[in-house]
Formats: structure tokens, C-alpha cells, sequence
């Protein structure tokens, strides 16, 4: 059976119905329209997250700083970046110099994430929220350049959620933002933590003191959730009654 294309459709309709019945010229792109949801469906998911099925938060004019450098958990930023953009927010990656920043993926170099502002042009003042992804080399170099320290503490110092993940939280340590906080991080950063005054627990995702921190790449699904959560807190949900978005 040969497939026409939804323009040809339209085009041998409209030479089929009379001019009293304009819709039926349109199945076509109709048939088009719905085609492209169903694909969206699909599209719709970041890791384990279906992100059509959790509560749709607005957050258009959000904009989220990413602070990483080589050798970050490539899931760790892309999956919550994705997450992000498809809640409307702005994602900005923020390095220490300029051009890309490579991931690693399992047992070796993964993808590479354009920069889009240097650190030393970076300003917590013009962003809503601060992303820290794990992998042992991105933080472990992070945490030894003092004006990426001051940043993450510039964001809790304004009152910002800030995301960690993995070992992430190396840089929370550095920053002094775990006295008295409860968290989670890879189990290896326990005893850091605790040094540093906090309270480590072995929980899929944790949220206290404005810090949001979970333990490795299984747990985006609740991290993901977690962080959509907090940059919404201002915001209620829109409630979805067919096609009109009530707020």
C-alpha cells in the first residue's frame, strides 16, 4: 500500500468535498499533528522520569547555572539539563574556560557540552539555581579553584537552591554549606561530609538547607523531580483540563 503525505491528503480532499466542508481538507494535517504528539510522547522521558506524568511546573524565565569541567558523569548533567529545558527553564554550562567540556560515560570519554559563559564572567546574581554533576575528576578539580567555590557559595548565600550529585557534594564541602544539613552523595563522601558537619544519609534524593542532593545516576528520577520542585515553589502547578492550562 503506497503512503501519501499529509499535503497530498489535504490537496486530493480538497478536490473531493465540496467548499461547505473546509475541515475535512485539513485531515491531512491533522493526521500530521497528531502524528508529532505521539512522537513527543516517547521523547517526553529522562531517564526513568516521564515528565508528562509528574506535575507540569511552569518555568519559563528560570535560568539554572550547570557548573562543570572535564570529566563530569555525562547522565549527571544531560538528563537534568533535558529535564530542565522541557520545564521551560534556561540552562547555562559554566566552566572555567571557554569552547567544550568533555563527560565521561561508564569506562571512558563520553560527550562533549559546549560552554556557554566562563566562570570568571559568571554571576550567581543572574540565575535562579545552581546544577553541580558528579564524576570524580569534575568536582576534585573544582573544589581546588577558589572563584568556583565562591560561586556555589554565592548561590547559598542568596537564599538559591543548588542540585549535587554523586560526588557533586565535594564542592558543598568546600564551600562550608554542609554544617548542621542533612544530604546524600556517593557513599565514599560520607566521611567528608560528616567532617564537615553534615548529616549523611543513604536516601535516593535529599532535600534540606536549599541543597537537593542524591547519590549516583539511578537516582535521577528523583532528583530531576526534586529540583523541577523547588525552582516551582513560587509557582503553583497549571492544572490541565483538555486543552487549556489553568494556573
Amino acid at each position: 500500500m503506497t503512503s501519501i503525505s499529509p499535503k497530498e491528503q489535504d490537496q486530493t480532499n480538497k478536490q473531493s468535498f465540496p467548499a461547505s466542508d473546509p475541515p475535512s481538507w485539513n485531515m491531512g494535517s491533522e493526521r500530521e499533528v497528531q502524528e508529532r504528539k505521539q512522537r513527543q510522547a516517547q521523547d517526553d522521558k529522562v531517564g526513568d522520569t516521564d515528565l508528562m506524568s509528574a506535575p507540569e511546573w511552569d518555568l519559563s524565565g528560570k535560568r539554572i547555572a550547570i557548573l562543570a569541567a572535564d570529566g563530569f558523569e555525562q547522565s549527571e548533567l544531560l538528563d537534568p539539563r533535558q529535564a530542565l529545558e522541557q520545564a521551560g527553564a534556561e540552562t547555562h554550562v559554566v566552566s572555567l574556560a571557554s569552547g567544550s567540556i568533555r563527560s565521561w560515560h561508564q569506562k571512558n570519554w563520553g560527550e562533549q557540552v559546549a560552554v556557554n559563559i566562563i566562570l570568571q564572567d559568571a554571576k550567581a546574581e543572574n540565575f535562579d539555581a545552581l546544577l553541580l554533576p558528579g564524576g570524580t575528576m569534575n568536582p576534585d578539580r573544582l573544589r581546588t579553584q577558589p572563584e568556583a567555590v565562591q560561586f556555589v557559595r554565592r548561590f547559598a548565600e542568596q537564599g538559591k537552591p543548588i542540585a549535587a550529585i554523586c560526588h557533586g557534594p565535594w564542592l558543598l564541602v568546600e564551600a562550608g554549606l554542609t554544617q548542621g544539613a542533612r544530604l546524600t552523595s556517593w557513599p565514599s563522601l560520607r566521611t567528608d561530609i560528616e567532617n564537615a558537619g553534615g548529616e549523611w544519609v543513604d536516601e535516593a534524593v535529599v532535600s534540606d538547607h536549599g541543597l537537593i542532593t542524591s547519590r549516583k545516576p539511578d537516582d535521577l528520577p528523583a532528583f530531576n523531580a526534586e529540583l523541577l520542585k523547588a525552582l516551582s515553589a513560587e509557582a503553583a502547578p497549571r492544572l490541565k483540563i483538555g486543552a487549556t492550562n489553568i494556573s
